[in-house]
């Protein structure tokens, strides 16, 4: 609970809240937010404003610890691309895309198995967001939101290579439905952006083609 001109401010949406009230409360910037979780409200409070703003999603407030913004942002984009995996889930069926692939060239091995093999596209999606969310909220490697350790940091960009799969099948397979999420979200663009402005992938495996300029089409890492 947070006060403004001595009146208090409660951000909770309650059962019954119409649409157009949802998070309908003041704006505030990160230093004025008292939780640990502030830099992820930060975030999401950024996105309502306007999903379409790539940049200012992900400009990171001065004085940001990076390695926070970097983890926060990937907690959220995966979160996001739940919502990409429930629509999939319509159409993206193990009888008619019986391996995770981006056009011909690329075939992913699901990483979620002792061995990484094949795997339905649907299930590749379903064990890469499961593991992605095992891993980022593991104590062990992220037992805080505050403070993160370069070591644990530097496992982000294998997360970012896999859960980045699921936006390259949804393009290349499901084209409709890809462009009908994007309209909405913004959201292969701004992860695009965010890999890319911090180093996480390489530029040869970002195959969706966001940019204007053009992106050549490479074998996979296993």
């Amino acid at each position: 609970m947070k006060m403004a001109e001595g009146i208090p401010i409660l951000k909770r949406n309650r059962p019954g809240t119409k649409i157009v009230d949802i998070y309908n409360w003041p704006e505030e910037a990160l230093e004025e937010m008292d939780s640990t979780l502030a830099v992820q409200q930060y975030i999401q409070q950024t996105i309502r404003k306007d999903v379409s703003n790539v940049d200012e999603i992900l400009n990171a407030p001065e004085g940001q610890d990076e390695g926070v913004w970097k983890y926060e942002h990937l907690r959220q984009f995966c979160m996001e691309l739940n919502g990409l995996a429930v629509k999939l889930q319509n159409e993206c069926h193990p009888e008619t895309c019986t391996q995770m692939t981006a056009t011909e060239q690329w075939i992913f091995l699901c990483a979620a198995h002792k061995t990484p093999k094949e795997c339905p596209a649907i299930d590749y999606t379903r064990h890469t967001l499961d593991g992605a969310a095992c891993l980022l909220n593991s104590n062990k490697y992220f037992p805080s939101r505050v403070s993160i350790k370069e070591s644990s940091v530097a496992k982000l960009g294998s997360v970012c290579r896999r859960v980045y799969r699921i936006f390259s099948h949804a393009y290349f397979h499901h084209r409709m439905l890809f462009d009908e999420f994007e309209n909405e979200t913004s959201l292969c663009r701004r992860f695009t952006v965010f890999v890319t402005k911090y180093n996480l992938m390489s530029k040869d495996n970002l195959i969706v083609p966001i940019f204007d300029d053009d992106m050549n089409v490479t074998e996979s890492e296993a």
